[in-house]
């Protein structure tokens, strides 16, 4: 019975709370109520993490789309994740064509021109299906998985600690109304007048009772006046316990896009992998068909010229197109290599704005330049910068090194 009783003076409090809420936010609205702001530090907090969510969202969804052009394949793959089954394994488009193109090229005979032609189309086909599964098994390992655990891991932390400080905003304001009020019935109580009618007259006496009881009425919302400043100290203090924790995970923001910016650099690689593996397969097929008999390749006399021409330009931009990454990745990695190494200093421009997480780190702006050193037993990941009489740690990926 005991149990009984707290449950429903639990649940009559709890209808209290949320009740003085909804009245709060609705006065709000109507403008019949004073709001406390958040500083402004805090609502910029709360703007770039509902921006970081939207544009992730947005660039994971396309980003799916691009992997796996198949919507029907996609809702396949969505319910055997919510079901936690292993999708069944299905050849994709170039494996498929690729294996047409074979028992094609076997039914008209592998000894006739064309049909060891379709044979070596369909295996390099194949080859770039298979490259094709390791492009999106790489991706959704090092790219879309990260970004699917910021939705539906840290953003869904922030919007549930988001939403209790907005309770106790409005727990907040509707005790600040409640003090409000309690004031104006005490100032009204003391300008009443209480004095006993001279007199003896039963219309005077009736009155004199009735400003009694208007007094004690009055008196009595005087008296929520010490009990309302109490509870206004108490919400001012889990309000702001709550703007600090909520602040807290908005500042790990930056974090997430400095994560997020190894994650894409990842999925970069993995795409420069496979489209270099792709060229010098279509490369070495465009080979293999040119060491075919022209009489064969051809059915008229203008085609034969034709791969001759179409090989040579592909191997200029495949060797220009393969010595560009190595070259800049050199580049940078033997520059912070030497810095590491060394106990000078060295220029940089920042490429993005990075807010500092703590005391130790440095905040920085893009596009300014800040000097840039090492320190022994620093992490890998991390220089030392120095703006003026400002330094502290900065992250190595948010820095392009200057000559």
């Amino acid at each position: 019975m005991n149990i009984m009783d707290f449950n429903v003076k639990k649940l009559a409090a709890d209808a209290g709370t949320f009740l003085s809420r909804a009245v709060q936010f609705t006065e709000e609205k109507l403008g019949q109520a004073e709001k406390t702001e958040l500083d402004a530090h805090l609502e910029n907090l709360l703007s770039k993490a509902e921006c970081t969510k939207l544009w992730t969202e947005k660039i994971m969804k396309q980003t799916e789309v691009l992997l796996q052009p198949n919507p029907n394949a996609r809702i396949e793959e969505f319910v055997y994740e919510k079901l936690d089954r292993k999708a069944p394994s299905r050849m994709n488009n170039p494996e498929l064509l690729g294996q047409y193109m074979i028992d094609a090229g076997n039914e008209f005979g592998p000894g006739t021109a064309y049909g060891n032609a379709l044979i070596k189309c369909g295996e390099t086909q194949k080859r770039i299906g298979t490259a094709d599964r390791e492009l999106i098994q790489t991706s959704a390992i090092n790219f879309l998985t990260p970004l699917k655990n910021f939705i539906e891991g840290d953003y869904k932390t922030i919007t549930k600690e988001r939403k209790l400080l907005q309770n106790k905003r409005l727990d907040l304001d509707a005790a600040k109304t409640r003090l409000k009020k309690a004031k104006v019935a005490e100032a009204r109580a003391a300008q009443l007048n209480t004095s006993q009618p001279e007199e003896n007259n039963i219309m005077v006496n009736v009155s004199y009772v009735l400003n009694l009881l208007h007094v004690k009425w009055l008196k009595i919302w005087a008296e929520e006046v010490t009990k309302s400043e109490q509870e206004v100290r108490i919400t001012q203090s889990e309000f702001d316990r709550q703007a600090e924790i909520t602040r807290l995970l908005l500042e790990g923001i930056s974090s997430t896009h400095a994560h997020h910016l190894r994650c894409l650099n990842d999925f970069v690689e993995a795409q420069m992998t496979y489209y270099a593996q792709c060229y010098q397969y279509m490369l070495d097929l465009q080979k293999q068909l040119g060491s075919f008999p022209s009489t064969f390749l051809s059915n008229n006399n203008q085609s034969s010229s034709t791969p001759v021409q179409s090989i040579s330009t592909p191997s200029v931009l495949a060797s220009a197109s393969a010595s560009l990454p190595s070259v800049s990745n050199s580049i940078v990695t033997s520059g912070i290599s030497e810095l590491k190494s060394s106990s000078g200093s060295r220029k940089a421009r920042v490429l993005y704005d990075y807010d500092a997480a703590n005391s130790s780190e440095l905040s920085l702006l893009a596009d300014e330049v800040i000097t840039v050193y090492s320190i022994p037993g620093m992490d890998s990941d991390w220089l030392m910068g120095e703006r003026g009489n400002q330094k502290g740690k900065v992250p190595i990926t948010y820095l392009e090194l200057l000559n």
